[in-house]
């Protein structure tokens, strides 16, 4: 392996017995870490409440650095640390073998008002006997650094991932790395042998200090004994992000193939990510399974005589079933849709919260295999892999759903409100806890390819959107601005983000309370204060850097009433009032839009029923125009791979269609129909060509040409003769 890749260690270990001098003179390293944001020009995060940090402990000071962000900001923050720290070691640039934290939890410490005065003491005297074991591994060492892991790991916010990445921050020749990529390549990917693998302790989210040393001692015995190119740790982290990013790759083209040969229909905007979905289960009835559940690592349901679930084509087949099998006279209905999910639309990397009856949360986990059918159980032999993050008890907000297994996802404030149950308990593995799930690349290459749309105007829109923040993109029905909208947030991020990536859509009944903030009937009769997506998304970007952009995209924007929506909001989204606070309306609190933040609109410009956008709106936002690409490269080449005469007709007489709209008089060219119409078809057929012109384009002209029904019907006889 090229020895640059592992530049950072002489660094981080010079770093390390710098910090140290500051064990006892806190006050003078929180001095510093503010400096360290001033020197590199990077906007501090949110440390402590109000960023009133009163202490701070040197694992969260190497968070500072190795948390997920551009590669640009990490060396501007490492540079700064070398001069204000006097490292003479050379400043890392290259960040592949390090693991990182989730910036929403990247301090090792609760925030002032969760955490005890022993927490962050604590955290340093672990570090120091971190440190001599490392450098004199004696018995007498070992005692005591396993009694500060063990205390450390049970301490709020603390997990597997968050601790041993810390460890190996400090000492990687002596510390072994368990984030999820680390764990999923030694427990899961085969490439370790499962002769070694099953010498190792039962991996829980919280691992002793005893189980730590022997999960070390087996890897490293094993790495030795090969005659590999891994000997050690910090290569086996690197071997295993390598190997698990070739994974998720290969994954994501299987997939994405899977997807065109399945979909032949409208494109959808989020094609190609993997959203996790968030389910509310029942281990059994009453929870009775789910002390078995949660030591064996599965999740399980019943209803075991249908046999293997993938034997079936569709819920019908399985509600048909279960009627033979148990009660003709019932429907089946949620059974055969929640079977059908559990076996098909579950994947790994969704979130699981466990129940026990309607008032009870008993654990969380995320999924980690597909679904098995396990005839060798007694019962429930129906089968997913899960790593059970929590166990205990915990209120259940409301009454939750008496099904054996929901999907929760859509109802955010739902979901919301159960995560918080472990807020600052949860792993830093949150976000990116399986191989599954790790981001796809995205740039602008990736975009011209998906988009119809020329390098030239990719890039005008792209300097646009950054100068002035706010864009609205604008179109006839049909030319794709929301599937346009996303790819471009995307291809700017560089990867398929969609934790920094929000959409929302306003219309007339839209407001302030829905948006920002307001209060909202709760279960109990009363009412409770409710954050609003933008306000959420506002906060989740201002705690990173200012050079990460986050896009927040609002469909039909002008439908609503944006003066109300936004409320005193309003002035905050121009571009030289961003970071400027402002007092909220419902809350006590000074809140400011981030400069990271950009925001695109989409407006459909052949909506009869919306008023024209008043001035105010119009000096915040930029437009820009998005026309029919028929005559686009890209989309002549789609056309013609479809090698169809009557595809290209259509075309021809769409294009004739488009010229008469755009000299109407009472129409003009912000009403030609859009390419999207026909795109992601992959065969051509007369059954498919007569309802796009029946059921998409003929009620359009008709409401185009309500006041001349006669120059509709001509139009329409033409589409239809272009197709026979």
């Amino acid at each position: 392996m090229e020895s640059r890749l592992f530049e950072w260690i002489d660094f981080y270990k010079e770093l390390t017995e710098k910090l140290l001098l500051y064990k006892d003179n806190r006050a003078e390293l929180i001095l510093k870490v503010k400096q360290i944001y001033t020197k590199a020009g990077i906007k501090m995060p949110k440390l402590d409440i109000n960023n009133n940090i009163t202490d701070f402990d040197p694992f969260s000071f190497f968070g500072l650095f190795n948390k997920k962000m551009s590669n640009s900001s990490r060396c501007r923050l490492v540079d700064a640390v070398k001069i204000l720290f006097d490292v003479t070691s050379q400043a890392p640039h290259t960040f592949e073998s390090i693991p990182v934290l989730n910036p929403l939890n990247s301090t090792y410490y609760c925030f002032a008002n969760e955490r005890t005065e022993e927490d962050i003491p604590t955290l340093w005297v672990l570090f120091e006997n971190a440190l001599k074991y490392a450098k004199d591994p004696t018995e007498e060492a070992a005692e005591n650094f396993s009694k500060y892991f063990d205390i450390v790991i049970n301490m709020k916010g603390i997990g597997n991932s968050k601790l041993t990445m810390g460890l190996f921050w400090i000492a990687p020749e002596c510390y072994l790395n368990l984030d999820s990529r680390n764990t999923w390549y030694i427990y899961e990917s085969g490439r370790i042998p499962k002769e070694i693998v099953d010498k190792l302790p039962h991996y829980d989210s919280k691992i002793t200090a005893n189980d730590y040393f022997e999960i070390e001692r087996v890897i490293l015995e094993y790495l030795q004994a090969e005659e590999g190119k891994v000997k050690d740790f910090k290569e086996l982290s690197y071997e295993a992000w390598i190997y698990s990013t070739q994974v998720n790759e290969e994954q994501a083209e299987e997939k994405k193939q899977l997807a065109l040969r399945e979909n032949s229909g409208a494109a959808v905007a989020d094609e190609g990510i993997n959203t996790v979905h968030y389910w509310i289960y029942s281990p059994g009835d009453r929870a009775s399974m789910w002390e078995e559940f949660y030591n064996s690592g599965i999740m399980a349901i019943g209803w075991d005589q249908l046999g293997d679930l993938n034997n079936y084509a569709s819920k019908a087949e399985i509600k048909n079933e279960l009627r033979k099998l148990y009660d003709a006279t019932k429907s089946y209905k949620n059974v055969a849709h929640a079977t059908w999910q559990f076996a098909n639309e579950m994947k790994p990397g969704d979130v699981v919260f466990a129940k026990k009856g309607m008032y009870q949360v008993i654990g969380r986990g995320i999924v980690e295999s597909d679904y098995e059918y396990d005839p060798a159980r007694d019962t429930y032999r129906h089968t997913r892999k899960v790593n059970w993050t929590h166990r205990g008890e915990w209120p259940h907000p409301g009454a939750a759903a008496m099904k054996f297994l929901t999907d929760i996802t859509p109802y955010e404030d739902y979901v919301e409100k159960l995560n918080s149950l472990f807020e600052n308990e949860t792993d830093d593995e949150s976000e990116e806890d399986i191989v599954d799930n790790q981001l796809q690349t995205y740039v602008k290459e990736n975009f011209l390819k998906d988009v119809y749309m020329s390098g030239e105007r990719y890039d005008e829109l792209k300097s646009l959107l950054m100068r002035k923040k706010n864009v609205i993109i604008q179109g006839a029905p049909g030319v794709g601005k929301t599937y346009l909208a996303k790819r471009l947030a995307y291809s700017i991020i560089g990867e398929k983000d969609p934790s920094r990536v929000m959409m929302v859509q306003f219309h007339q009944s839209y407001s302030y309370e829905d948006f920002i903030m307001g209060y909202r009937p709760n279960q109990e009769g009363g009412f409770d204060l409710r954050r609003g997506p933008f306000y959420e998304f506002c906060k989740s970007a201002e705690i990173d850097s200012d050079d990460t952009p986050y896009f927040f995209i609002i469909d039909e924007i002008n439908r609503g009433n944006l003066s109300k929506i936004f409320g005193e909001l309003f002035m905050l989204i121009e571009d030289d009032k961003r970071d400027v606070k402002i007092r909220l309306l419902y809350a006590d609190e000074n809140f400011s839009i981030p400069k990271n933040v950009y925001i695109i609109g989409m407006m459909n410009t052949a909506d009869r029923s919306l008023a024209i956008m008043d001035y105010a709106l119009r000096r915040r936002f930029a437009f820009f125009d998005i026309n029919p690409a028929f005559d686009n490269n890209s989309f002549t080449k789609y056309q013609h791979n479809l090698n169809s005469d009557k595809f290209d007709s259509l075309i021809n007489c769409i294009k004739e269609l488009n010229s008469t709209i755009a000299s109407d008089e009472t129409l003009g060219a912000g009403f030609c129909i859009g390419h999207s119409y026909f795109c992601n078809i992959s065969a051509v057929t007369d059954q498919l060509l007569k309802e796009i012109v029946e059921y998409e384009l003929a009620p359009l002209l008709r409401e185009y040409w309500f006041d001349d029904i006669k120059n509709a019907d001509n139009w329409i006889e033409k589409l239809r003769r272009a197709i026979n």
